[in-house]
């Protein structure tokens, strides 16, 4: 009758003198390989996912911003100051952050201009729109975002 040795782990190839068992440095550099190729494919699209998400965001920032500007002049009769004008008759919390230059006193504000008939100016013309104060371009069309 012979007596059978059991291991402890069930073998996956063959052992070394010592018993180690590990990857071999072919299936390392396989397991890199593929994460490198998979990281080349998804960083270019993962980039531009985020400039199409930031893009997303001024396009409702500034719908949401001219909009409440047209209410305003609407229930006023003239348009605001200024955007923190918004803020203090409660039209809006805060003030939005621009997220091209991720600051929330970057907007432009577009004035009304003074009408010919009312050569003295009494008051301070209001804002007539908003813009964003960025520099940069979008890289999906090439336009400007003060432009927008």
């Amino acid at each position: 009758m012979s007596i059978r040795r059991v291991r402890p782990w069930p073998s996956t190839g063959p052992s070394t003198r010592t018993g180690d068992r590990g990857f071999t440095l072919i299936e390392i550099i396989i397991v890199l390989g593929i994460i490198g190729l998979l990281v080349g494919v998804g960083l270019p699209t993962y980039k531009s996912a985020t400039v199409k998400a930031r893009e997303a965001v001024l396009h409702e920032n500034l719908y949401i911003l001219r909009k409440l500007i047209d209410q305003y002049a609407q229930d006023k009769g003239k348009y605001p100051a200024s955007l923190q004008t918004l803020v203090q008759d409660s039209y809006i919390r805060a003030i939005p952050v621009d997220p091209m230059t991720r600051l929330s006193t970057s907007w432009v504000e577009v004035r009304e201009l003074p009408s010919p008939e009312d050569p003295m100016l009494t008051e301070i013309p209001g804002i007539v729109d908003v813009k964003s104060g960025s520099e940069g371009k979008s890289p999906i069309d090439g336009s400007p975002y003060n432009t927008w």
